[in-house]
């Protein structure tokens, strides 16, 4: 192991201490999980975040040493309200894979976000029982001292008065603070962190007023002044913010592990791969000096949101959902990093032996007569595939009627496995075997697909794609 650990230093296959990534799966094409965790080894990341315990993806990790935080998805807390059931899940997820050359699980995420106010509080009673049945049963199996339930939370559940929008008036949510309070004592007990997710591009969605520069690290010319401490991004006043309403609660020691922090790349006006580069060339530095923020100077544990791109994600929250990866949906990196924080930037280690299908491209047909079916058939193909690059200010926008058609017919017949029969929507579509991308947008294709998938998007899915795609054509 010593070996291996200077080859990747002499090699410059590092990363920040304490660095993680989270690794999402819904896509329409998976990378196999071997391939994934492959990404992991070849760039020196030793943390990943999981958002379920599945057994594919376990195995993958098996022997490999890297920190794992598995997950318990929201709509699993209900049955481990039962004791029976969170033993019987920390045997199937955890105990089988507790061996000399097994999986190193570190944490165990009961839910994701779960107080979220969009959720309407349908998780506001489970989470808290859910998480203590977990850590209960980890502690009777066992393997409490070394892995610790824990519960990835939006940082909508704390905030400041808007009379003193300060971090040092930091204090939780009014319509969940005895329930945080509860929670907080019960990690302190158990030794386990807080977990809490920062997007500073949240900041800027939609909110055209908020200043630009305070979103990312490298100064502003105005910052926040709080009891004589300069606050010159978001990220730092955020995380103080909790620390004070962890404070303010009696637990102003906890630790904290950021959860989910990234940039989009597409999907919004400010989801590029300049302004992702531009954040990660500040965070990444910073967290290898271990500067950590004003009011907790030092180490910072940091999984970046994400891995991977993936485009089978709800975009609920916006389209930009689904281009957090800083790497593409087939493993291959998006732009110059450095994950040591040094300042070296270069292309990280992608995804080998990647299979594709054959170059084909499904385009929109210049002979087709009949165009009245055309605005259907795009939000057909959009509904099943991805066309989230199309929106204002994405990357695909600047393309013409017939090019957005053809962008949406192509991401729908990719989806489909080049299927021919996938490429004629009425007469409007035909087959190219000339690549059709232009400049600024690519017309990609898709993987060949290494496991069974369904085509078939949920219903729920089928309304939000159908409805956003109807605002841009």
């Amino acid at each position: 192991m010593w070996f291996l650990r200077w080859v990747m230093v002499f090699m410059g296959f590092v990363s920040v201490t304490g660095l993680g990534v989270n690794w999402g799966t819904q896509a329409t094409h998976k990378l196999p999980p071997e391939t994934v965790v492959q990404i992991l080894k070849n760039n020196g990341i030793q943390k990943v975040k999981l958002f379920d315990a599945d057994e594919t993806t376990m195995s993958a990790l098996a022997g490999t040493g890297i920190e794992v935080m598995v997950a318990i998805p929201n709509n699993g807390l209900d049955d481990m309200n039962s004791y029976d059931r969170a033993k019987e899940w920390v045997k199937k997820n955890i105990t089988r894979y507790h061996f000399n050359g097994g999986v190193n699980i570190k944490y165990v995420a009961v839910g994701n976000e779960p107080f979220l106010k969009s959720y309407n509080n349908s998780f506001l009673n489970i989470t808290l029982p859910a998480l203590q049945n977990i850590q209960n049963a980890l502690n009777e199996a066992g393997v409490g001292d070394s892995i610790k339930a824990t519960v990835p939370l939006n940082a909508d559940v704390y905030q400041s008065p808007a009379d003193n929008n300060v971090p040092s008036a930091g204090t939780f949510r009014p319509d969940i603070s005895a329930l945080m309070t509860e929670m907080v004592q019960f990690l302190s007990k158990n030794g386990a962190p807080f977990t809490v997710n920062i997007y500073p591009f949240l900041s800027l969605y939609g909110n055209d007023d908020f200043p630009f520069n305070y979103a990312f690290f490298d100064g502003v010319n105005t910052p926040i002044i709080d009891k004589g401490i300069s606050y010159t991004n978001v990220f730092d006043a955020n995380f103080d913010t909790l620390v004070s309403a962890l404070k303010a609660a009696g637990y102003g020691d906890l630790p904290i592990l950021v959860g989910e922090v990234g940039w989009p790349t597409d999907g919004d006006k400010n989801a590029n791969d300049g302004n992702a580069l531009r954040f990660y060339k500040g965070l990444l530095p910073r967290l290898a000096a271990n500067q950590g923020t004003p009011l907790r100077p030092g180490f910072i544990e940091v999984y970046l949101f994400a891995l991977i791109d993936e485009d089978a994600k709800s975009i609920a929250p916006g389209n930009f959902e689904r281009h957090w990866g800083i790497f593409r949906y087939d493993g291959q990196p998006k732009f110059l990093m450095d994950l040591s924080g040094k300042g070296q930037d270069k292309l990280l280690n992608g995804a080998q032996n990647v299979k594709y299908l054959p170059s084909k491209w499904c385009m929109f047909n210049p002979d087709a007569k009949d165009l009245s079916k055309l605005p259907d058939n795009i939000n057909y193909a959009c509904t099943f595939g991805d066309c989230t690059t199309l929106g204002d200010g994405c990357s695909c926008n600047n393309l013409d009627a017939n090019g957005k058609a053809s962008y949406a017919f192509n991401m729908y017949f990719q989806v489909q496995n080049q299927n021919p029969s996938a490429c004629n929507f009425e007469g409007l579509a035909k087959l190219s075997e000339q690549n059709i991308s232009t400049p600024t947008c690519n017309f990609p294709i898709q993987m060949v697909p290494s496991l069974s998938f369904s085509l078939m998007p949920s219903f729920v899915v089928f309304l939000v794609i159908t409805l956003s795609m109807v605002m841009l054509f």
